[in-house]
């Protein structure tokens, strides 16, 4: 009895001073909230990784938006011909998986972290609540910009009713009725070209908004690379965020190549997007000294914008590329480009998802 109660005493002694070893451990390997010394390399050498990272992440932004912008002058990659729909759907997949599989895990790692208070960021899903608002904005934003536009183009005061041209003249004008409705709706049809016309307009919506989004995410990129201290880190970001800005410039290149925009104005928003990521990068390194990537206001920073850019990107992606292509009649006719363009949209979506084993 006394050897028992001699063993259970030695046990218990034991099991306090493994916890006494164990629990800071424990605690240390949750989250630290500090800078990782340890991992930091040379300055001179992640220096030159971090200038040879502005310059390649330029150089694949720039390439990939520009691809589609030479659609005019290829008649392959021409907006009417076939084959922009499988390009423009591959696009669309990329920005699909940026928004789902890139961006959203992050913020959501972010807004989740232990380095954050508990109230509030753990007792509300925040990646979540901020990425529908952004989503139901962006919608917001899409269709009163939409109305707006076509309210100044398609002004039905500025046309002449067609019972007033009928008055002054009996012969060759149009008098239309409207039975769907049950009633009478007096005026021209749209032609063609007011047709034309609305769809360059809708376009010119979609990709000033999808340029916001991807600004957005393309900054917080470039500075989570430029405040790295470790080219083991530098050296994978370095090729995945170069694919990434390529892919990503195709999508956007495709969508500013419909609108139509004059030769100032592409040349304004390619540059803008080329340069954002740079920026992001050359700003990182002009902060690395001071910037603590588990402070509370670096998380909460980059978790809500990431949120926001991830449901930007995601409406975008699905409502105002995908849907309004996947549903057009042209393609819904044809069986073989309507395949071709399912696994273009598979093969974008699976080329992004797959960076982010890197990045």
């Amino acid at each position: 009895m006394i050897t028992f109660q001699a063993s259970s005493s030695t046990i218990s002694n034991l099991l306090l001073v493994s916890c006494g070893f164990l629990l800071p451990t424990l605690v240390l390997g949750d989250c630290t909230c500090e800078r990782d010394e340890t991992k930091r390399s040379d300055s001179s050498a992640v220096l030159h990784y971090k200038l040879g990272s502005i310059a390649s992440v330029l150089v694949a932004g720039a390439l990939g938006v520009s691809l589609p912008l030479l659609s005019k002058r290829i008649p392959a990659l021409n907006p009417k011909n076939d084959i922009f729909f499988m390009v423009k759907a591959f696009a669309a997949g990329v920005i699909l998986a940026t928004g789902f599989v890139h961006i959203l895990p992050d913020a959501y790692e972010s807004l989740t972290s232990p380095c954050l208070k508990e109230n509030p960021w753990g007792k509300f899903p925040f990646t979540g609540f901020v990425a529908m608002m952004s989503s139901i904005g962006t919608l917001m934003v899409d269709s009163f910009a939409t109305g707006f536009y076509h309210r100044q183009h398609f002004n039905p005061s500025k046309q002449v009713p067609a019972d007033e041209e009928i008055a002054d003249e009996h012969a060759g004008h149009i008098h239309v009725h409207t039975h769907a409705t049950h009633g009478h709706a007096h005026g021209a049809p749209l032609s063609s070209q007011d047709s034309e016309t609305s769809e360059v307009i809708r376009q010119r919506i979609i990709s000033q908004v999808l340029e916001i989004g991807i600004v957005v995410h393309s900054v917080i990129i470039g500075l989570s690379l430029g405040t790295a201290g470790s080219i083991d880190t530098i050296k994978p970001l370095l090729v995945a965020l170069s694919f990434h800005q390529f892919f990503e410039g195709m999508g956007l290149g495709g969508c500013i190549s419909q609108a139509e925009f004059e030769s100032k104005s592409t040349a304004i928003m390619a540059t803008f997007f080329s340069l954002t990521t740079p920026i992001g990068i050359a700003i990182g390194m002009g902060v690395s000294s001071a910037y603590k990537e588990n402070s509370s206001t670096a998380l909460t920073v980059e978790g809500v914008f990431n949120s926001a850019s991830a449901g930007i990107l995601i409406y975008m992606a699905l409502v105002d590329l995908l849907a309004a292509d996947f549903m057009n009649p042209r393609l819904q006719k044809n069986l073989k480009l309507q395949l071709g363009a399912n696994m273009s949209l598979l093969l974008g979506s699976g080329c992004m998802s797959l960076l982010a084993k890197w990045a």
